[in-house]
């Protein structure tokens, strides 16, 4: 069956904070069910709109695949630019005229907070496919699924985030969704990119584990069970020479991994630069792209629920 998630009186799905433990459990277990029958017909009739006002080529495919499989239909857009906003349209006013022809609406925005915001004015579902850094809970959702699917366990796991941790919202809706289950954090960013202190207070609230390295050592590798990997988002960037001095800061290969542990997986949310060399991708611990499939299970999940539907 689907599980439907009553958080906050709405079925939107906006953050993974207002996920409990019990409602991310059931979402992956959900995600499972759909990996092992992905082709079904329950949303024949309903109509999803996918607003992508920033660009994306996973997460959107991913969406529509899962919409597809559901027997559902797309609407939507993937260019901004060929939109209304483009004319000065406010965001209110979109939301509000595509809620007149979906059931749910699936959007990505450069504004944080405007997911929740989206939310707020209107009675059809909302999820959230990204919110400038700092959000992204469908994604931290099938890399949770990832994670349990490649270790068999989400207790007690030591997970080492790499890269742009200041605005890397997958980053931030992952550390927030694995606090339920014990993690030990290791952070390994330069200055300019380390983790924002109001995650770091957040663990310090909820007393989790964490360490931050500036340096990308052997140590580091060789005690996690997951690596997860990120590249520095250039778009994020007023000044680009300050993204030129640390846009190849970190780069994993293939030699780097002799010594890790044997269930040791790789993650990355995808797009990679070059901050994982090609080398790695035949190393039976590169789960990156696997994972990236795992994506429509997960949004199959989570579509499933905000629209209460069972399986």
């Amino acid at each position: 069956m689907i599980y439907t998630i009553n958080y906050m009186d709405s079925k939107s799905f906006v953050s993974i904070a207002d996920c409990s433990k019990d409602d991310i459990l059931q979402l992956i277990r959900t995600a499972g069910q759909f990996e092992q029958h992905p082709n079904q017909k329950l949303l024949e009739g309903k109509v999803c709109a996918t607003l992508f006002f920033e660009p994306s080529t996973r997460t959107r495919l991913s969406f529509e695949t899962a919409i597809n499989r559901l027997g559902g239909r797309v609407i939507g857009f993937s260019d901004a630019a060929t939109t209304s906003s483009s004319k000065g349209e406010t965001l209110k006013d979109t939301i509000k005229m595509v809620s007149n022809y979906a059931d749910v609406i699936i959007m990505r925005h450069h504004l944080e907070g405007a997911a929740r915001y989206a939310s707020e004015i209107t009675d059809i579902p909302i999820v959230n496919a990204g919110d400038g850094a700092n959000q992204h809970p469908s994604q931290t959702l099938l890399d949770i699924y990832s994670i349990y699917k490649t270790q068999g366990t989400l207790e007690n796991l030591t997970i080492t985030m790499v890269g742009d941790l200041k605005y890397g919202r997958t980053v931030h809706s992952l550390l927030t969704g694995m606090s339920h289950f014990n993690p030990t954090f290791c952070f390994v960013a330069p200055e300019e990119l380390r983790l924002p202190d109001i995650y770091k207070q957040f663990m310090d609230k909820n007393g989790i584990r964490y360490s931050e390295h500036t340096e990308f050592s052997q140590d580091v590798i060789n005690q996690s069970d997951i690596l997860y990997m990120t590249r520095v988002q250039r778009e994020r960037f007023t000044d680009l020479i300050e993204y030129e001095k640390v846009k190849n800061v970190y780069v994993l290969n293939n030699q780097m991994l002799e010594n890790s542990k044997d269930n040791l997986r790789i993650l990355h949310p995808l797009p990679r630069v070059n901050e994982i060399a090609q080398d790695v991708d035949d190393n039976p611990k590169a789960y990156y792209f696997e994972q990236a499939k795992n994506g429509v299970f997960a949004r199959q999940a989570i579509i499933s629920t905000v629209l209460n539907y069972g399986t």
